[in-house]
């Protein structure tokens, strides 16, 4: 695991700058702050989502609504998207990140976002996706071991899986 600079590219000329050690709270107040991502685990795997109009796997979060910190943030996108209520949840980082244009914005921009770790009891990928509340973004789920060099899935969150160990 590795903090601070990283400028690893993705497959749509995304650039992870880094990832920092910064204080949670401070995270919430950055007016870079915009999205969180978690890494989920259940046991020894790690578990994904293949997201419908991106159809590739990602790990889960989404964007900030207004005036929530980052923790908030989270566990609300967790819950929507995996209808599960979360409270065991660590925070890992900040993670500034160099987008470029898409469908959130016509302009290259610098964002920050929170990552976290979550690990959910021994649970089947059948009875979680029975809980999935986004099955409009949400397509499907799976080990990433099981879809590795099979499926497609977003470089810079295959990257992230690293940092919840």
């Amino acid at each position: 695991m590795e903090y601070g600079n990283i400028n690893f590219e993705d497959q749509d000329g995304n650039i992870l700058i880094s990832i920092d050690q910064t204080d949670e709270a401070a995270l919430s107040r950055d007016p870079l702050f915009t999205h969180c991502l978690a890494v989920v685990k259940v046991g020894n795997e790690y578990l994904m989502g293949k997201n419908k109009w991106r159809n590739r796997y990602e790990v889960f979060g989404g964007c900030a609504e207004k005036g929530e910190t980052a923790r908030e943030c989270i566990l609300r996108e967790c819950h929507e998207e995996l209808g599960l209520p979360i409270s065991d949840i660590a925070y890992l980082g900040a993670m500034k990140l160099l987008l470029k244009p898409d469908h959130f914005s016509k302009d290259e921009r610098v964002e920050l976002g929170g990552l976290y770790g979550i690990t959910l009891p021994d649970i089947s990928l059948d009875d979680i996706y029975r809980l999935v509340n986004d099955k409009e973004e949400i397509a499907a789920l799976d080990w990433y071991s099981h879809i590795k060099e099979k499926e497609t899935i977003a470089l810079i969150d295959e990257k992230l899986l690293g940092y919840y160990i």
